[in-house]
């Protein structure tokens, strides 16, 4: 597979975590654990169902470092995120955690042969710059208030835990993508105990309802990491992160399709910042 396939195949995950919050909001009251659980669930099922039709099962037999560095990028990652969303509120929450892209960036030039230059670090800002003006369009910021602190250090634990686990697939390009699906079957089983521990049981209602979950794991919390694991391992990591900065824009143009939240001239100018950063950074030397 050549680098401009594998780059491809990362978009589609971006595209893919673009439908996130729309599929989420069709959920209802199911809590965040127990949707994780569900969703990671059907993604890791999908993966298992991949690794039949290939390699065979056996493909799910990984170095413990592996696993370490799957479950606990996906897994870390998912809850620290809803915990910063439940002890922060989410303008800044959301802000921060998208550092994550940013993070990727900075973080490939760590990579043999990681090529960082100043358009790289200009494009992402810009990518992030247009994420500030889609979350001020959304309601502007509550302000920093101490109590917040423990939300906004998640957020940013986050951040680091994803582009962490996203540059350091780089390292583990040995490991088929097909164990994805043992990462996503370890995910839904932290998930679920720890859904048990701390919240109260609220399962989907309905047709619609369940097949949003459906939809959940089948695509942002399924297909989507297969397809991101391909593009970390084998395309270009620093453009993907920068077009990683297109999943809020995208995602806010399909609540705005779907119904869940109005038109806005701020997203028309994140839409530009972000488009512009992605022009930028991929501008020859």
């Amino acid at each position: 597979m050549t680098a401009q396939t594998a780059t491809r195949i990362g978009l589609l995950a971006i595209a893919l975590w673009a439908t996130l919050a729309l599929f989420t909001a069709l959920t209802g009251a199911v809590p965040p654990l127990l949707l994780t659980a569900l969703t990671f669930l059907i993604g890791g099922l999908v993966g298992l169902v991949a690794a039949l039709a290939g390699p065979g099962i056996g493909v799910l037999v990984q170095r413990p470092l592996a696993y370490l560095h799957g479950i606990g990028g996906l897994f870390g990652y998912h809850f620290l995120y809803f915990a910063a969303l439940k002890l922060a509120p989410p303008a800044e929450a959301g802000l921060i955690n998208y550092l994550w892209p940013l993070l990727i960036v900075l973080f490939s030039a760590s990579l043999p042969g990681g090529g960082l230059r100043p358009a790289h670090i200009m494009g992402a800002l810009m990518g992030f710059a247009g994420t500030v003006v889609l979350l001020l369009g959304k309601g502007g910021f509550s302000g920093v208030e101490p109590r917040f602190l423990p939300g906004y250090l998640a957020a940013f634990a986050a951040a680091f835990i994803w582009a962490g686990y996203s540059v350091a697939s780089r390292r583990f390009a040995d490991v088929p993508t097909q164990a994805v699906a043992g990462f996503c079957l370890g995910t839904a089983l932290l998930a679920g105990i720890g859904h048990l521990a701390l919240e109260e049981t609220v399962w989907p209602a309905g047709a619609l309802q369940w097949g949003a979950v459906i939809a959940l794991g089948a695509g942002p919390v399924g297909l989507a990491f297969y397809a991101w694991d391909i593009g970390m391992k084998q395309g270009d990591v620093r453009f993907l992160g920068v077009a990683s900065y297109a999943a809020p824009v995208l995602s806010t143009a399909l609540l705005v399709a779907g119904g869940f939240a109005a038109p806005s001239w701020t997203l028309a100018l994140a839409c530009l910042l972000i488009v512009g950063g992605a022009l930028v950074a991929t501008r020859r030397r």
